[in-house]
């Protein structure tokens, strides 16, 4: 899921990460943030630097750095599914329902 991420985030197409149901009433810049952030997640950040982000604080600069430092492992993505719906389809895993014990 990862790189399906990645791959719409390249291709500037993070549209199709979107519900259907919002027929395109969303924030696009919003959007695109969140994305950022969810990505800066992927390498290991705390709570509160996440926090940070999400308010607003850093997250050019975070995102920036991160761009110029990482390595691009992107070879093979042209076969990766562009919606979400169909990488489940096609995927080979099975998600069981998981219950929660309580709340947390």
């Amino acid at each position: 899921m990862l790189d399906w991420v990645k791959k719409l985030h390249l291709e500037g197409k993070l549209n199709l990460m979107v519900d259907k149901a919002l027929k395109q009433d969303f924030d696009r810049v919003e959007l695109q943030e969140m994305v950022q952030v969810v990505l800066l997640c992927t390498k290991f950040n705390t709570g509160s630097e996440v926090l940070r982000m999400l308010e607003g604080e850093g997250l050019v600069e975070r995102w920036e750095a991160s761009q110029s430092v990482e390595t691009p492992r992107f070879k093979g993505l042209e076969s990766i599914p562009q919606r979400y719906s169909d990488y489940m389809e096609d995927s080979s895993l099975v998600v069981e329902a998981m219950e929660l014990s309580g709340p947390r």
